[in-house]
């Protein structure tokens, strides 16, 4: 066979694929889209994952991942905080840390997206490397120690700002994390300043003071700092005009029993908007402990830490009585492990790290599963299953 022959033959099988993958496709071209972009996660893979977690934030901030123009099924709403949320699945803090793509995030189908953690003050974080992609099947996870690192929020609210008339009309809702300086040793004065110059753009707030990677700073999780923490961050809120949005704590997985009770105190008499539940875990299970990056310093996110972060949350759940709205992250990569978050108690869900390993095409599919799993079990609405399992 001629070479010209050799390319036309292989123009033509090409062409023939083509064809049977558009008629696979040919009553979903959203779904081709988004099957399209998740394909290309396994060279990113092959990057380094700081330099591969900036290239898709690149590609989110210039509009280039996917839109999804369907609506959500009906049975995913969900009100709370006096706000329509389309769904209950959000994108957690961590992914968008400057707040520079969240238009084309919610545009990507998540129903919130939370932003930060944002340091009153620009810092670059802990040093390189910092970020340990850990593929193991089955267990895929990630851990980080990047240590808060922020354009400061002068720089996050400019890019809020740009953003506000698309993030306004994208039916979408903005959190808001916020964080304080490794070098500050006010922790209060740090979050009062992120309230002040973030609060007015934000759908509601985050006290971070569970990542393990700023020394000190989980032990603002004890009752007498996070009572006279929270206090204050309460105050600096009710003294915006206008917006004040709701105030959330995100804890951590590793507290012990006390711990969490004294959380609990605290939100319930201080009328706590909400808590997130998990950050980050410090332990290492034996599956993590064998990979080659298993010991490294940092927070571990991902399938291994669903479990035990979900066992929080249903501890949680249980201590406010249901009183305190949860929000339930850590390890959430199908349908079914957000249903397990809301039957335990979470009124929202996030992800971040399932979405590193499988790209864009992971939303749209977790919502299916999750309307799927509230149709089997009879629930007509996603409101109905909140605390399912202490009934």
């Amino acid at each position: 066979m001629s070479m010209s022959a050799g390319l036309r033959r292989l123009a033509f099988l090409s062409s023939g694929a083509v064809t049977g993958t558009l008629m696979v496709y040919r009553d979903d071209l959203t779904a081709l889209k988004f099957d399209a972009v998740s394909a290309i996660g396994p060279l990113l893979r092959l990057l380094d994952p700081e330099q591969a977690h900036n290239i898709g934030i690149f590609a989110a901030a210039k509009g280039l991942f996917p839109r999804d123009p369907r609506p959500d099924d009906a049975s995913l709403r969900i009100t709370c905080w006096g706000k329509e949320f389309r769904s209950p699945l959000g994108l957690s803090a961590g992914f968008d840390k400057d707040g520079v793509a969240v238009a084309s995030l919610l545009g990507m189908g998540f129903g919130f997206v939370e932003v930060g953690s944002i340091t009153p003050e620009p810092q670059p974080g802990n040093p390189k490397p910092r970020c340990f992609r850990l593929p193991i099947p089955g267990q895929e996870c990630v851990i980080n120690r990047y240590g808060f690192n922020s354009v400061g929020a002068d720089q996050a609210r400019k890019n809020l700002e740009r953003q506000r008339q698309l993030i306004e009309g994208g039916g979408g809702v903005l959190g808001i994390n916020l964080g304080k300086n490794k070098t500050s040793e006010d922790a209060a004065a740090d979050y009062s300043v992120g309230v002040r110059k973030l609060g007015p753009l934000a759908d509601y707030l985050v006290i971070n003071i569970s990542s393990p990677n700023t020394p000190g700073l989980r032990s603002l999780q004890s009752r007498s700092q996070l009572e006279a923490l929270i206090k204050a961050v309460l105050s600096e809120r009710d003294r915006l005009e206008g917006n004040r949005p709701p105030v959330l704590v995100k804890i951590a997985p590793d507290l012990v029993d006390e711990d969490l009770k004294d959380i609990a105190r605290v939100a319930l008499s201080l009328k706590l908007d909400g808590l997130i539940v998990s950050n980050t875990t410090i332990e290492r299970p034996p599956v993590v402990q064998n990979h080659i990056h298993g010991h490294e310093t940092g927070g571990l996110s991902g399938k291994p830490l669903f479990a035990k972060s979900t066992e929080v949350l249903h501890r949680m759940y249980k201590l406010t009585k249901g009183k305190v709205v949860l929000v339930g992250v850590g390890g959430v990569s199908s349908g079914e492990d957000a249903y397990k978050k809301i039957r335990a108690g979470a009124t929202l869900v996030e992800l971040y790290t399932a979405l590193s390993f499988e790209g864009p095409a992971l939303v749209p599919r977790i919502k299916r599963e999750l309307v799927a799993c509230l149709a089997r079990d009879g629930f007509k609405s996603v409101v109905d299953a909140v605390g399912a399992d202490h009934a």
